[in-house]
This record gives C-alpha cells, sequence and structure tokens, in this order.
C-alpha cells in the first residue's frame, strides 16, 4: 500500500491541507480493550456526524450500488434483528462476535464460490465485505439496548466486530505438530516451524481495506481480495502441500498504534511456517521488499488522520530502524508466476548516520541511518510488514516471512474517471483476477523454497 501523495506533519486533526480537498479530519475510534468494561448510563442514537469518515461515507451512492449489486445490503438489517434480542453486555457480545464470524465467512464463501452469487457483481469482489463491515459499525454505534451500555463497553464491542469479521479471530489451523516437531510456541528446537501431524505447511497472508476513498470511492484493494479467495485453502508446493489462513486488516494509523497487528499475528506467527503480508503498491509490478522501516510518513489514513513520526511499539528501547525479509526473493523473483514482472526491491529512504537530511539508498539502509520510508514506502503497508517482521525477530522465529506489494488495480479504460465511471468492469474484474493468481504461485514458490 503506497500513498499517492505525502503529508509532512506531525499528528494532524481538524481540517487537512489543501491538497487534500480540504477533507474534515476525525479521529479514529479505538477499537480495542483488554476486558469487557463497566456498565454505565446509556446514550442516545448518534447524528450523522458522530459516525466516523469511513462511516459517513456509507450514504454515496457507490458503497450503496456495491452493497446491493452483492447482496451484501442484507447483512446489517440482520444484524439489527440479531442485537433485539441481546439483553446483557454478555448477549451483545455474543452476537456481534457471531455476525461478524458469519460477515467474514460469507466473503470468503462468495470469493471461493461456495452458495449463491446473490448479485452480479463478480466474486473476486472484496468490497462488499468493507461496506458491509461499515454498515455493522454504523449501526452498532447508534444501537440503544434494553441496558445501560456505557461508552466504554460499546467501544470494546465495536473492537470485537471488527476483529471477528476481519477473520482476525479465525487466524487458526487445525490439528497439531507433528510428533518431535515441537518446542516453546509449537515450534522446533531454533525456532523453526515443522509441518502439522498430517504433513501440511502452515501459511499467514494478510491483506488491507481499500483506501484513498475520497480519490475514488470505486476503489478495490487486491490484497484484500486475495486474502478472501486464499483463506482456509491448500496448495501444493514444491515441498509437499500447505495451508493458508488469511485476515484483513483496517487502513487507520490508529488501530496499527493500539496494537492490532501483533494482538491479531502473535499467535498465528507462532505456528505458520511462512507469513506474507500483502497490500497493495505500484502501477503494473510486484515487488518483494527487502527492508522495512521504523517511519510514519504522515499520508492521510482511511478516517482522514495523519501520523508522522517513529513506528510506535510495545518495547521501543530495543526497537530496530530497520526490519528485513525473510522471504526467498531470488526465487520469487525467478519464477514464472503471471504476467506482472517481480522486483526484489532494495531501495529505502535514510537519514545517514551523522546526517540530517533524507537519501535514498538503491541498496538498502547504511549502518547507523535513520529510517524515512522502507522499500514499501512510509505508509500503513510498510508497517505492517515492519511490525510483522519484528514480532518473527521479537519471538526468534527462523521462517520465511516479510511483504509482497501487488500492482495497482486498475479501471478499463475508458472508466477511469470516478465522477463518470461504472463500479465495475470486465478489465478491472480481469486484473483483479490476475493478481490474486500471480499472488497465489508467488506463496506457492515461496512455500516451496527455503529462506535465504
Amino acid at each position: 500500500m503506497r500513498p499517492l501523495s505525502r503529508i509532512g506533519t506531525r499528528r494532524t486533526r481538524g481540517r487537512i491541507r489543501p491538497e487534500l480537498s480540504g477533507l474534515v479530519l476525525l479521529t479514529a475510534t479505538a477499537l480495542t480493550l483488554a476486558a469487557p468494561p463497566p456498565l454505565a448510563t446509556a446514550r442516545s442514537a448518534p447524528a450523522a456526524a458522530e459516525f466516523t469518515v469511513e462511516e459517513q461515507r456509507l450514504d454515496r451512492d457507490v458503497p450503496r450500488e456495491i452493497l446491493r449489486r452483492s447482496g451484501f445490503d442484507r447483512v446489517a438489517p440482520e444484524f439489527v434483528r440479531s442485537l433485539r434480542h441481546a439483553d446483557s453486555y454478555a448477549g451483545a457480545e455474543r452476537t456481534v462476535v457471531r455476525q461478524g464470524a458469519r460477515l467474514w465467512q460469507r466473503a470468503v464463501d462468495r470469493a471461493q464460490g461456495r452458495g449463491p452469487a446473490s448479485g452480479d457483481l463478480s466474486r473476486d469482489d472484496d468490497r462488499p465485505l468493507y461496506w458491509a463491515r461499515l454498515a455493522l459499525t454504523r449501526e452498532l454505534r447508534q444501537w440503544e439496548p434494553g441496558f445501560r451500555l456505557s461508552e466504554a463497553a460499546r467501544t470494546a464491542l465495536l473492537g470485537k466486530l471488527e476483529r471477528s469479521s476481519r477473520g482476525q479471530d479465525s487466524l487458526t489451523f487445525p490439528g497439531g505438530r507433528a510428533p518431535g516437531g515441537k518446542a516453546s510456541g509449537g515450534k522446533a528446537p531454533g525456532g523453526k516451524a515443522g509441518k502439522d501431524h498430517r504433513g501440511v505447511k502452515r501459511i499467514v497472508v494478510t491483506g488491507f481495506d481499500p483506501f484513498t476513498l475520497d480519490r475514488d470511492i470505486r476503489i478495490s484493494n487486491p490484497s484484500g481480495a486475495t486474502a478472501l479467495a486464499l483463506d482456509g485453502t491448500v496448495i501444493r508446493t514444491a515441498d509437499g502441500p500447505a495451508r493458508i489462513e488469511t485476515a484483513v486488516f483496517p487502513v487507520r494509523w490508529q488501530d496499527f498504534a493500539d496494537g492490532t497487528v501483533e494482538r491479531a499475528l502473535r499467535g498465528p506467527l507462532a505456528q505458520a511456517d511462512l507469513f506474507t503480508t500483502v497490500s497493495q503498491g505500484r502501477v503494473g509490478r510486484i515487488d518483494v521488499e527487502r527492508f522495512n522501516g521504523a517511519w510514519r510518513g504522515g499520508f492521510g489514513d482511511n478516517d482522514n488522520v495523519s501520523e508522522t513520526g517513529l513506528v510506535p511499539v510495545s518495547d521501543p528501547a530495543s526497537q530496530p530502524q530497520w526490519t528485513v525479509t525473510s522471504l526467498p526473493y531470488a526465487a520469487i523473483t525467478a519464477a514464472p508466476t503471471g504476467r506482472f514482472p517481480v522486483y526484489d526491491n532494495t531501495s529505502v529512504t535514510e537519514v545517514p548516520a551523522g546526517g540530517t537530511a533524507p537519501v535514498v539508498r538503491p541498496d538498502g539502509p547504511t549502518p547507523g541511518s535513520a529510517a524515512r520510508a522502507g522499500g514499501g514506502g512510509d505508509y500503513l503497508s510498510n508497517e505492517i510488514a515492519y511490525r510483522a517482521t519484528l514480532l518473527r525477530d521479537r519471538l526468534g522465529l527462523e521462517i520465511p516471512g516479510g511483504h509482497v506489494h501487488t500492482p495497482v488495480l486498475q479501471f478499463g479504460a475508458g472508466n477511469t474517471d470516478p465522477a463518470t465511471g461504472t463500479v465495475t468492469d470486465p478489465e478491472f474484474v480481469q486484473n483483479r483476477l490476475d493478481i490474486i493468481a500471480q499472488l497465489r504461485a508467488i506463496i506457492t514458490v515461496a512455500a516451496g523454497t527455503p529462506a535465504p
């Protein structure tokens, strides 16, 4: 995920500068709490201005069309009806988790051809999940239950809905490790992963929501579509079968600062043989990003919030400026995986040791430098790569893992104007299908190749 422009400011709230069209910045809602908070006085339903920026976009024509043409316009009414039966916080929690998981599974089933298509949008489309989730969070935000519900309790429910509807709660692998293959964290000695009891490798793949929606609200994200297409599937690699489990992450700075990546991936990575974080990157090419930087570059997120500064982590004292991929990049770039060229991207932007100005380094960072952009930039795609590989290192895992940038998903000729264009076209669909197929091939190569 690479931003199309940058904002060179510290954390920015209020109004975005003119280059972002004067859109109002709102604070992203914190989505997670460690335990259910105490109940208090119920509140009135929020006015439209109290919804998040993402939720407010639901009132536009394109999201409504996407929901209608996918059959996902029925999800929010079903959610509202289920909430009517919740007469306590515990009941509401069960309903929220169940309905969130049902939404995720519905999107996965649709993408993988199970059940009716429920509409004329192609099955590979990731956008129905994104907009339906926002419809659920908006309903939950304005829900007035018949019991006392504090703002903290509502926020906790929103967090549970987010995690269950993104596949993060179901990011687990069936079966156990093969005999003799266990050590701390379920790994073989030395932190190396072993196959499960059926001889099946375990792969974690993550994607992202659509983003830059104020430029073109029709946008789809091929990384999210890839996650839906691959979740729970088994691929055949040079080293035998491998099962893929996936999840999707929000394009919001605050969620990352709150630890959503580490919370979702800590357990799965400890069981995995390989992981790949995926996002949308450059036009017409795929990049295996060699280096990830500990820097936020300030581009506005999906709630139009900007962040600039060091990536916030749980133990800043031991935080490195750079992390490195352990994916087998040479094998990936050499393999005939699909129509898009694949590059081993080693470029970074750094402030050299003793320097003051950023410098682009085509061959990676120099000793003692401060990060200003990894190969994948300075936005949330770089950050998920940084966080996942840092988690790998802090857990002492010796497994292949890193980040892959997909090509930008483009509409067909004659359908590029967001003001007059349609929400889909044959070339748009084919581009997304080709990207998904090539990512599957890349993961297959990576899973059958030793790490560098």
